[in-house]
C-alpha cells in the first residue's frame, strides 16, 4: 500500500522542500496549493523526474469549505492519508499599532484552517498516521513586530499539544517544528543587516535552509519517531536570538 502524505502551501519554499523529501521517502505527495497552480505543477514534475509520485490540489485552508473538500478529494484519490503536514502560512510582521483588523484575521484565519485540517486530518488518517504543524522559532522569544504572527502560531502549539493526548489511542503522533530564520521568498522583507544579524546568531554561521526543516519534518513522519508526541522541536541552528 502507497503511504500519502498531504502536505498544505507546497508549492513554495519550506513546503516544497518538504513536499520532495517525503516522495523521496516513498509516500506519494498531495501537493496543496492556493494560487500558484503553475508552482504546483512544476514540483509535482519535479518530484515525477526523481521518481516519486505527486499530485496537486487546490484550496485555501482558511476557507473551512474549502479545506473539507481537500480531505475529501484526497482520501477519494487515494483511499486514505498517513502523514499531514500542516505548512500553510503567511507572515505578517509589522508593530503592535501597524497591525490592523485585516492582516490579523488573514493570520488568524490560517491558523482556524490549520485547527480545522487537524480536525479533518483525524478524521481521514490511518492508523499510526502523523500530524506535524509548521510553528516559529519567534514564539519562543520577545520579538519586536512580530505579536499578531507569533500568536498565530502559538495557538497551534497547543494545538497540537493537546491533540497528540487524544490521537495517542490511534498510534498517532502530533508534533510541531518551530523553525528560526531560513532562506525563503518570505523573508523578502528582512535587511541585509537583519539577515547577517540572524546568521551570526546561528551556532554554524548559516541562516537555515528549506532543506534543514524538511528533514526534521520527515524524521518526524517516520516510523523511527513512533515514541515522540505533542513536541514543539525547535530547528533554529542553535540561534539564541
Amino acid at each position: 500500500m502507497t503511504r500519502v502524505a498531504l502536505v498544505t502551501g507546497a508549492s513554495r519554499g519550506i513546503g516544497r522542500a518538504i513536499a520532495l523529501r517525503l516522495a523521496a521517502d516513498g509516500f506519494h505527495v498531495a501537493v496543496n496549493y492556493v494560487q500558484d497552480e503553475a508552482a504546483a505543477a512544476t514540483l509535482v514534475e519535479e518530484i515525477g523526474r526523481g521518481g516519486g509520485t505527486a499530485t496537486s490540489f487546490r484550496a485555501d485552508i482558511a476557507d473551512l469549505d474549502a479545506n473539507r473538500r481537500l480531505f475529501d478529494a484526497v482520501t477519494a484519490r487515494f483511499g486514505g492519508l498517513d502523514v499531514l503536514v500542516n505548512n500553510a502560512g503567511i507572515a505578517e510582521l509589522g508593530s503592535f499599532d501597524a497591525i490592523g483588523a485585516d492582516a490579523y484575521d488573514r493570520l488568524f484565519g490560517i491558523t482556524r484552517g490549520t485547527y480545522f485540517a487537524m480536525q479533518n486530518g483525524m478524521r481521514r488518517l490511518r492508523d499510526d498516521g502523523r500530524i506535524v504543524n509548521l510553528s516559529t522559532g519567534l514564539t519562543r522569544n520577545w520579538a519586536p513586530l512580530a505579536a499578531a504572527y507569533a500568536g498565530s502560531k502559538a495557538a497551534i502549539e497547543q494545538f497540537t499539544r493537546s491533540l497528540s493526548k487524544e490521537a495517542g489511542t490511534r498510534g498517532i503522533t502530533v508534533n510541531a517544528v518551530l523553525p528560526g530564520v531560513t532562506r525563503t521568498d518570505i523573508l523578502d522583507w528582512a535587511t541585509a543587516e537583519q539577515l547577517e544579524a540572524a546568521r551570526l546568531q546561528t551556532s554554524f554561521g548559516r541562516l537555515g535552509e528549506p532543506q534543514d526543516i524538511a528533514d526534521v519534518v520527515a524524521f518526524l513522519a517516520s516510523e523511527p519517531a513512533r515514541w515522540i508526541t505533542g513536541q514543539l522541536i525547535v530547528a533554529n541552528g542553535g540561534s539564541t536570538a
